[in-house]
């Protein structure tokens, strides 16, 4: 293979990717917390003790609108408490760092949930919790941009901050991203949720009154049916209200950890934090979109002329979730073995 050749499939393969993804670490009040990694995490036979929720997406993939009656969509599919949990003071601000970079054609909300344990989070039955809603930010007008790309741009990280008035216990947060690029089709949209175990220290009083994860959202809701393509989108964030006192989002800003713990067991068990040295950086929120620099591919391509394009023979192949058309697309349109290009709307068409 030539070196141009060999640079090629480097830098697809890198694009694909970043198709998806899942949340790698908390930074809390400069300390690191590990987050599960289905990619790696799954595999091995002892797997770390973290904060976060074990889920059976391998492929950092996501739960279809047609699940959202289903368990999967509360914290991704198949998922099982974590182990252990962080520590968090009632008004404490949270930065929730994904990997890889989120994907510049993967617009849409990000929302933040709590729900409260009543005992161990790490032991909990996830359809017993009912989620209340502390943040939830769409399409900002004013800064011409989604959640989703707001966060890209701050480091491919959310802020997001505890209520300050919560009642002191054990919590799960649920954060999540809804990709909208295909969600002008029925069961186009994509929810990539994440939950991560909590315990909330504080005088607080408030816990919330909140829904069962199954009843979040319909496939049918404006918010989850909807067409992110026009211009100026009006879009309504999907679920229930936000709390009394919450808002859409806090000012997004980006640091960076300066010491290191491991997830605390029930009852207790976890680290002191490590100090390392990292120096913590923060940057002020942005208002507007900043030039990216992602090597991510654009998504907005050539459409397919079927519903679904048969992978020819020679050439490359896009794996499977991977965008294969829409208008302009420049990239690879076979797909592997198993799955077929599916348009799902004029900008963007993806290996299933």
């Amino acid at each position: 293979m030539s070196k141009a050749s060999a640079l090629l499939v480097s830098l697809t393969g890198a694009a694909l990717v970043a198709a998806h993804g899942h949340v790698s670490h908390i930074i809390v009040n400069g300390v690191y917390y590990q987050n599960y990694d289905p990619t790696t995490h799954w595999y091995q036979p002892n797997p770390p003790t973290v904060i976060g929720w074990k889920a059976s997406n391998q492929d950092n993939g996501f739960v279809e609108p047609n699940n959202f009656g289903t368990s999967d969509v509360i914290c991704h599919r198949s998922a099982t408490p974590g182990g252990g949990h962080a520590t968090v003071a009632a008004g404490d601000k949270i930065s929730i760092v994904w990997d890889p970079v989120w994907p510049e054609s993967h617009v849409g909300p990000v929302i933040d949930y709590l729900a409260a344990c009543n005992g161990d989070c790490e032991s909990v039955s996830k359809e017993s919790l009912k989620w209340f809603k502390i943040d939830g930010a769409g399409y900002d007008q004013a800064a011409g941009r989604w959640a989703a790309d707001a966060l890209r741009a701050n480091g491919n990280s959310w802020l997001v901050q505890i209520p300050s008035d919560l009642k002191a216990g054990n919590y799960v947060l649920r954060h999540e991203i809804i990709a909208l690029h295909g969600a002008s089709s029925p069961n186009g949209a994509q929810s990539y949720p994440q939950c991560i175990n909590l315990r909330v220290t504080g005088s607080g009083s408030t816990v919330p009154s909140g829904v069962a994860g199954t009843s979040l959202y319909k496939a049918t809701d404006p918010g989850i049916l909807f067409n992110p393509y026009v211009p100026s989108p009006n879009y309504p964030v999907p679920g229930p209200a936000l709390i009394p006192g919450a808002v859409s989002s806090i000012p997004q800003s980006k640091s960076t950890a300066t010491a290191t713990a491991s997830a605390t067991l029930p009852g207790g068990g976890g680290s002191q934090p490590t100090t390392t040295s990292s120096v913590v950086t923060s940057v002020s929120s942005i208002s507007r979109p900043p030039v990216s620099t992602s090597t991510t591919l654009r998504t907005s391509t050539v459409v397919p002329s079927s519903s679904t394009t048969p992978s020819p023979t020679g050439g490359a192949t896009q794996t499977k979730y991977g965008q294969c058309g829409g208008s302009g697309w420049a990239g690879p349109t076979a797909c592997a073995a198993g799955s077929s290009c599916s348009v799902l709307n004029p900008w963007y068409a993806q290996c299933v």
